[in-house]
């Protein structure tokens, strides 16, 4: 137990631990980089190792400071549960109680004004239970902007006995006067390797599986753990399919398959409610296909699965036809705001790109 058991990140790391270590904290901290690299997680820890009684540049996860800490963090976690499925907006803040170490995150699109004015309220006062107090705000972008000038008072005047961990996954969401007054801490995201190793302990995948959902995730530990490869292969299929019709274009002999081009432009539309992770899974295969097309010998393709498939497709569909099914599907990332029908403009799409007529959808 303790910092070891943090996967990835050993700069960010090495940067709390010599903090805790030191015994000189800043008053507001700025954890920032990819989602789901751990940034909550070793802000967690460091609050942890800030009050364990075994002191040193680490955490225990034994004492009872620490047990302490966990009830703690706990009880936030259900009271933002229970405070965001109630519904009357008025009942959300009502009787807030902060703990001397606190997680505060939306409740509602927003970290609410009266969040951060119970902040404010309870910063300037003696810690309760442990020499120090550490409220960590997740999401910070989301803080109301009528709550910004409430926290950037504490900020600029911050408590002796308090400190505050600003999570968020671009610095540049946040106002410049808050991004001043913290100590930034970059996080990367973790590298592949890292990721499969604990997916070995963690999940039963084999092992094409393991390699698909570590490049999937991107260098993101939660993605890679929530991934479902029978999900994420069902929600591609259309993308194959389609990539499928328009490479058989133009072969020897090859007569153009209509239907398949057809089937999967209706198939990529049907999930409305979720066309910008459609468009993702496209958006990641055009890349593979850049990458085998201008480099073969980098290991830089997600859809690993695939590879022969992409080495064929690649050199059949061009980079000026890759180029053109990127404008597309920018294009329709653009159109949905106006309620198009996708299908439409897939159908489209797959008609110019084996025509060469371009089709204008509207």
């Amino acid at each position: 137990m303790g910092f070891e058991s943090f996967l990835g990140n050993p700069q960010a790391v090495k940067a709390v631990r010599e903090m805790v270590a030191s015994g000189r904290v800043p008053g507001a901290l700025l954890f920032t980089g990819p989602e789901g690299v751990g940034k909550k997680t070793l802000a967690l820890m460091l609050a942890k190792a800030l009050v364990c009684e075994r002191g040193g540049a680490d955490f225990c996860g034994e004492c009872a400071h620490c047990r302490k800490a966990e009830q703690m963090f706990a009880s936030a976690r259900e009271d933002l549960g229970r405070r965001r499925e109630t519904k009357e907006s008025a009942r959300r803040v009502e009787g807030l109680v902060y703990f001397d170490l606190q997680i505060i995150e939306p409740l509602t699109k927003f970290i609410l004004t009266e969040q951060i004015r119970q902040l404010r309220a309870i910063a300037y006062t003696r810690p309760f239970e442990f020499p120090r107090r550490i409220f960590i705000l997740d999401e910070a972008q989301t803080i109301h902007w009528q709550a910004i000038d409430l926290l950037l008072k504490v900020l600029e005047e911050p408590p002796e006995t308090t400190s505050f961990i600003l999570i968020c996954s671009n610095a540049f969401e946040l106002r410049s006067t808050i991004r001043s007054r913290c100590m930034r801490v970059a996080f990367q995201p973790v590298e592949k390797s890292l990721i499969q190793s604990l997916l070995a302990r963690v999940r039963k995948l084999s092992e094409p599986q393991k390699a698909l959902a570590a490049r999937v995730a991107a260098g993101s530990v939660a993605r890679a753990l929530s991934f479902d490869p029978a999900d994420y292969e069902r929600r591609r299929q259309p993308w194959v399919d389609f990539l499928e019709g328009l490479a058989r274009r133009g072969g020897p002999g090859a007569a153009v398959d209509w239907k398949l081009v057809f089937d999967s432009a209706r198939a990529l539309a049907e999930n409305r409610d979720d066309f910008e992770g459609t468009l993702k899974v496209g958006y990641s295969l055009l890349s593979d296909l850049l990458h085998v097309l201008l480099d073969p010998a980098a290991d830089a393709v997600v859809n690993v699965d695939l590879a022969e498939r992409l080495k064929q497709w690649a050199p059949k569909l061009t980079l000026a036809g890759i180029e053109k099914l990127k404008a597309g599907l920018d294009q329709a990332y653009r159109l949905q705001i106006r309620n198009v029908n996708p299908q439409l403009g897939f159908e489209s799409l797959g008609i110019e790109m084996i025509s060469g007529h371009t089709v204008e959808t509207r």
